[in-house]
């Protein structure tokens, strides 16, 4: 757009030397000297000239000085905007994954109704299951991306989302591979009794704060251990380096590889979904619409 030149006339206008002006810029003074020749042979105009004190504008430059930084910042703007029409046309769903949160299940989604959305293209965005950042991710819907798949029973995500349940993911349980429950095809809940239960702590999930009532009250002998309010890899990591069980989900099987993740003879489960923004453009909402008007949940 405006000519970069500028950048070195400004420069020198603002210092009053080649040499203070080559300091600013990172390079040399010859190299000054230059683009100053080149861009007064450019517009057939004198714009600076030596004085015992340095180097002074002349009437022309004193204009061209004036109206340079209009030009940089109208040409910006103007890059901006094409850039913006360029990013409007197109068509693109920006679709989060992550170990915790996988972009397949969005992806069964998709073929069932993107002869809906003949224009558009899908983009994986990945992004980190930090129990510390994650609800920074969150907030990050529409921005980032425009959808997430995931278990979501979170007072504080949905807080700062929409969602739309697809279906329930069974409650299950993870144990070491050496662990003594780790051969059995299905546990039943008194296998747990004595061990220790890792699980979200207490008050940002409605369906594990049940499930806790009700061990607790039902099943006194198993020990629960809080984790944080969200699952990360450090969770898996840790039930792998004490021994402990975690309450886990059967989408999250094969998280680390050394857990054994096991059936258990209870109905506990929990509901996962789409995530989009609070703020949603018309095309993520027609897109929402659409899934409702086709999807058939399979849990």
């Amino acid at each position: 757009m405006y000519n970069h030149l500028l950048d070195t006339f400004i420069a020198v206008a603002d210092c009053g030397s080649f040499t203070k002006a080559a300091r600013k810029l990172y390079i040399s003074p010859t190299a000054v000297m230059k683009q100053m020749n080149a861009l007064e042979a450019g517009l057939n105009l004198k714009l600076t000239e030596r004085t015992p004190s340095g180097i002074r504008l002349t009437k022309a430059g004193a204009i061209i000085y004036q109206d340079a930084w209009f030009l940089i910042d109208y040409s910006k703007k103007s890059l901006s905007n094409a850039r913006a029409a360029l990013l409007a046309e197109d068509r693109t769903f920006c679709v989060g994954t992550s170990l915790l949160n996988p972009a397949k299940p969005f992806m069964d989604l998709w073929y069932q109704v993107n002869k809906e959305f003949p224009d558009y293209k899908l983009h994986l965005v990945p992004f980190e299951d930090d129990h510390d950042g994650i609800l920074s991710e969150i907030e990050m819907l529409g921005e980032k991306f425009d959808f997430l798949i995931g278990v979501c029973d979170s007072r504080a995500w949905l807080s700062r989302c929409n969602f739309f349940p697809l279906g329930m993911y069974r409650k299950m349980i993870a144990v070491p591979r050496e662990h003594r429950l780790a051969g059995k095809k299905k546990l039943k809940l008194q296998d747990l009794y004595g061990e220790t239960l890792m699980m979200v702590k207490r008050g940002d999930s409605g369906h594990n704060d049940f499930i806790r009532n009700d061990l607790e009250r039902h099943h006194p002998r198993i020990q629960i251990e809080d984790t944080p309010p969200f699952y990360d890899l450090s969770v898996f990591n840790r039930c792998a380096e004490t021994g402990h069980v975690l309450l886990t989900i059967e989408c999250w099987q094969d998280v680390h590889p050394g857990l054994v993740t096991l059936p258990v003879d209870w109905e506990y489960e929990i509901p996962y979904g789409l995530l989009y923004s609070l703020n949603a453009p018309e095309d993520v909402l027609q897109f929402v619409k659409a899934v409702e008007r086709t999807y058939s949940p399979l849990s």
